[in-house]
């Protein structure tokens, strides 16, 4: 009934897609280094380009700026390292420093995005002795 080359979202031919071949638009810049060029066909030759956690946040050993108020959340699981942050965020004054200390891997990624969703500034983390983190936030609202 349907010649097969007209079904929607059928393959035409090698090149034709979203990688530029046939659409006169090329990928440049991080695009290219994300995604590269086509399919890899041997693991072997796979680079990845991107990224992992551990490098785009290094943790300092340095110790720590002088915080306002120290949250223990060690053994307990996310958000409620995020939320008593939230909570008690408000109760130290502009540009101090919280001291968030926390043992869960979830957390150690969340509070992060959370500073940044509401406009606080992370400052830094540094590895605790026993395990976990001691993760460091500036108030800025």
């Amino acid at each position: 009934m349907f010649a097969p080359d007209l079904y929607v979202g059928a393959r035409t031919g090698v090149g034709d897609g979203h990688d530029g071949g046939c659409e006169g638009v090329g990928m440049t810049g991080r695009r290219r280094s994300l995604f590269g060029r086509g399919a890899v066909r041997d693991p072997a030759d796979r680079t990845d380009s991107v990224p992992h956690a551990a490098s785009e946040r290094p943790v300092v050993t340095a110790p720590g700026p002088v915080t306002a108020l120290t949250i223990d959340a060690l053994g307990r699981k996310c958000p409620i390292p995020i939320i008593m942050l939230a909570e008690q965020i408000r109760d130290i004054p502009l540009g101090a420093v919280v001291a968030v200390l926390a043992d869960d891997p979830a957390a150690y990624t969340d509070i992060p995005s959370w500073c940044a969703m509401k406009a606080q500034e992370f400052v830094h983390s540094t590895e605790l002795p026993r395990g976990g983190w001691a993760l460091y936030i500036r108030r800025t609202l």
